[in-house]
């Protein structure tokens, strides 16, 4: 899909029209957002900015780190972990989705990693993040820390600070900053037995909200794209043929080869569920369609299948109504602008053309809602609006503006990187500079032709 706006004119503002935005999408849940995964646009979003209970969605901050101390060199798949009393014991626990793990024996790091990701394993994930960062405590210092620089927003604490606010809860009812991790599994810390993570409380609970939870899955697919070859897996025994064999189901029972093949959605290839008692069914998917990847967070559905069900919807939703169009092509010369005149050069005047072509995701029937306007470099120009040579080609002469007209509004989440709407328009040919003798003979030819010109129009006054 293209728009042409060939015929733009120099200094003037082209309106190419306002169209009305396709249907909005009718959310089912308080809290929904949909995030263009390749740009970071907002496609749609309602109550994403107050932070909520995630549940196990917490985990995408501890694979964030994992898979960064992968790829930094300072862990390896192959590394063996060794298991704690408490994490043994956890694991166990049949009330929460564990793997069965033993003091006396060690798990390598792909094992454990596995079990999260597919099976959201509590006492895996807290086993990994005490080999990163020496404790757990510490490794939800480094979540929280990282949170913060890849645009999450800011810590609930730090927010709260500011009101004279202690209690994590009391800032959660005030709804002050974005985010606050208190363990690495997005368990509340009352179901830790009084193990919980230090410099957190006993009766505290982690914090996300669906634009932070956006935020850390599309930084989460941009930076580490390898977590979906393990989020995507259906299926997987843990320590096949052992006795502490564990059929791991994945939890997203969108992928088809799950337990639940009404909830398949082919394009589907992760990412996070979640629930607890205070967060409901929480999940956060991602689906590639005809070279498309979407992100959706859904938080507080009120059943497993509800949350699968809204983020179907959703994602059909983005991808019939959104795609990526070039709302600018490359190489455009300006209507009114095709040519710049020069100054003391060896040619009278040089092209022009516009550079790079403004690709953006917008939504059926805004392809033409935008304008344009080109604006001149004049510090570079001669008060005739002349170029003075010599003059190079590729020189930046001035920029083709574009604005939206829509209907809707255009947000990115912190820290994407927003569609360009400028491009260059710069010089087709290079001109030399004439020489004193060319520019000597150009002045006197002036000179006389303005005498000439003179004399005639006094002749002609004497008739």
């Amino acid at each position: 899909m293209k728009l042409g706006l060939a015929g733009i004119t120099a200094g003037a503002v082209l309106t190419v029209g306002t169209i009305p935005a396709a249907a909005e999408f009718q959310p089912s849940v308080e809290t929904l957002m949909l995030v263009d995964a390749e740009t970071g646009q907002v496609l749609f979003d309602q109550n994403t900015d107050h932070p909520l209970p995630p549940a196990s969605m917490t985990k995408m901050m501890s694979e964030y780190l994992i898979l960064e101390a992968i790829n930094n060199g300072d862990l390896s798949w192959d590394d063996e972990i060794s298991i704690s009393d408490f994490h043994a014991d956890l694991s166990h626990n049949p009330g929460l989705s564990n793997v069965m793990l033993r003091t006396d024996q060690q798990y390598t790091v792909q094992e454990l990693y596995e079990s999260v990701a597919i099976y959201s394993a509590n006492a895996s994930t807290m086993a990994l993040g005490e080999h990163i960062a020496g404790s757990e405590g510490a490794f939800v210092e480094q979540m929280n820390e990282r949170g913060v620089e890849i645009g999450m927003g800011e810590l609930m604490r730090e927010a709260g600070s500011e009101y004279g606010l202690d209690e994590l809860s009391a800032v959660f009812e005030e709804q002050l900053g974005d985010f606050q991790f208190v363990n690495s599994t997005g368990l509340p810390n009352r179901l830790l037995e009084g193990d919980h993570p230090e410099g957190t409380g006993a009766e505290e609970d982690n914090y996300m909200s669906a634009e932070a939870t956006a935020t850390l899955a599309y930084r989460l697919i941009s930076d580490y794209p390898e977590v979906l070859d393990t989020a995507s897996i259906p299926q997987m025994t843990f320590r096949e043929g052992t006795d502490d064999a564990v059929d791991m189901m994945n939890w997203n029972w969108m992928l088809p080869g799950t337990q639940q093949p009404d909830s398949d959605y082919e394009p589907i290839d992760g990412l996070k569920t979640g629930h607890t008692n205070a967060a409901g069914y929480t999940f956060t998917g991602t689906a590639e369609k005809d070279g498309r990847r979407l992100i959706s967070v859904v938080m507080g559905a009120d059943s497993e299948s509800h949350r699968f069900t809204e983020t179907e919807s959703v994602m059909e939703w983005g991808f019939e109504n959104f795609e990526e169009a070039e709302v600018f092509p490359a190489g455009t010369t300006p209507s009114g602008q095709e040519t710049l005149d020069v100054a003391k050069g060896l040619e009278e005047e040089v092209g022009l053309i516009t550079t790079d072509a403004v690709s953006m995701v917008v939504q059926d029937g805004e392809e033409e809602a935008f304008t344009s306007r080109v604006e001149m470099d004049e510090s570079l120009l001669t008060e005739d609006g002349a170029l003075e040579a010599p003059v190079e080609e590729g020189e930046v002469v001035g920029q083709v503006v574009l604005e939206y007209t829509g209907d809707r509004e255009i947000n990115y989440l912190p820290g994407a990187e927003e569609a360009e709407m400028t491009v260059d328009i710069v010089t087709t040919d290079a001109v030399e500079r004439a020489g004193w003798m060319s520019l000597t003979m150009s002045n006197i030819s002036s000179f006389f032709a303005g005498l000439w010109s003179n004399v005639s129009t006094t002749v002609r006054g004497w008739f």
